[in-house]
């Protein structure tokens, strides 16, 4: 049994919170319900300390996504207890003590009382809020579904975060392995190097080619560390200075994709990015050819969203889904088989998610080989050039010998 903190509201919005022991969240979750409560956030306490599931953060500071995601999970959660948005605003008011999201409540609340939509309202708050989210809610309003919409919607930004989240920690070992090697090598250029330089030095030889390298290394890097560190950080200022550039940016786009196994994972996250968000849009009865012109703006790579924007093009003709994205190559030929049986079956959406957990699964299982390769191959090559320094020194002092001799 472990601690949890939890905070409900009952059917008349009266808010309650406190602690009590559970199995796990899901168990307190039904005990709170069986008591007639509507969690609106639960989360464990260890050591005494109680973790909010929202960061602390200072007044001024942004609204992350993660908070977008637990409002937004929160406020289907009030929305299925039978509250009206209006009320299930104004709880969350209650509830929360941090200024920024204080604030965005508050400007909701105030929106909607004025007059407006709630999808209205969310597109006044700048870009807090994608044209995904503002347009889902619009439909959920239109249909009368708000409560499903802000589920699925929350469901929707739970699995995207969780991909890029499994991403990125995979990527941390192969980071932390390629910084302990810079940071070797430099340790060696900068303070080992430099010790049999001055002693080259005092002996007055000439010194092998691959010697005046690796010492001509060195001393650049303990003399102008700091010019080298600019030109770095200037290089990437201008390298993302021109990827703005749009004949730039779908050049670089196309180079990844022709990457052997960088292309492979690029399509596969597109894939699955472009199938959850159009199943969740078309689920949401958001129209096919509105829905494509927004999976649009979801694809980072330019290549292909130029590819579904002529699929939206040939769509708006009376051609399938499947049938245009088939000609312009870009997606995976088993994503689009099972996108044609959706459509001939009337299950589009439904057949969509499933290729999103396919490829789900598929970028997990693709990251897991790149790294299975990467990993060795940094190891190997952190040997390697750690060898050919003091392969150099030693040459050097081999050759010094020979001339004494």
């Amino acid at each position: 049994m472990a601690l949890f903190e939890y905070k409900a509201v009952n059917v008349g919005g009266e808010v309650s919170e406190g602690e009590l022991e559970a199995a796990d969240e899901a168990s307190l979750v039904r005990q709170l319900q069986a008591d007639g409560l509507i969690p609106v956030r639960v989360s464990p306490v260890k050591g005494g300390l109680k973790l909010s599931l929202k960061p602390a953060r200072k007044s001024g500071a942004q609204i992350s996504q993660k908070q977008i995601t637990l409002l937004t999970r929160e406020l289907a959660s009030l929305l299925e207890s039978g509250l009206t948005l209006d009320r299930s605003l104004q709880i969350l008011l209650d509830l929360t003590n941090e200024p920024p999201l204080h604030h965005l409540l508050s400007s909701l609340q105030d929106k909607m009382r004025g007059g407006a939509t709630f999808s209205t309202a969310l597109e006044e708050q700048g870009n807090l809020f994608s044209r995904l989210y503002i347009n889902m809610v619009r439909a959920g309003e239109a249909g009368g579904a708000m409560q499903a919409v802000m589920q699925r919607l929350a469901d929707y930004l739970d699995r995207s975060a969780e991909l890029r989240e499994s991403i990125k920690s995979a990527l941390i070992y192969p980071l932390i392995l390629v910084a302990v090697a810079g940071l070797s090598v430099a340790l060696l250029l900068v303070f080992v190097v430099p010790q049999f330089a001055q002693m080259f030095e005092d002996m007055g030889k000439a010194l092998p080619l691959p010697t005046q390298i690796v010492i001509g290394a060195g001393n650049l890097l303990s003399g102008y560390w700091w010019l080298l560190l600019g030109l770095g950080y200037g290089g990437y200022r201008l390298f993302r200075w021109r990827l703005r550039q749009p004949e730039v940016r779908q050049a670089w786009d196309r180079r990844l994709l022709a990457m052997p196994l960088a292309g492979e994972l690029i399509i596969k996250v597109e894939t699955a990015r472009f199938s959850r968000t159009l199943s969740t849009l078309v689920e949401n009865g958001v129209s096919l050819l509105k829905a494509l012109s927004l999976v649009k703006d979801v694809i980072s790579n330019r290549i292909i969203a130029e590819a579904v924007e002529a699929a939206a093009d040939q769509l708006s003709h009376g051609k399938s889904l499947s049938e245009p994205l088939l000609e312009q190559g870009v997606f995976p030929r088993l994503a689009l088989q099972m996108m044609r049986v959706g459509e001939e079956s009337g299950q589009l959406e439904t057949m969509l998610g499933k290729v999103a957990d396919m490829y789900d699964q598929e970028v997990r299982a693709t990251v897991q080989r790149m790294l299975a390769l990467l990993e060795p191959l940094l190891i190997v090559g952190l040997g390697v050039v750690v060898a050919g320094i003091i392969m150099s020194i030693l040459v050097a002092i081999m050759s010094v010998n020979q001339l004494a001799i």
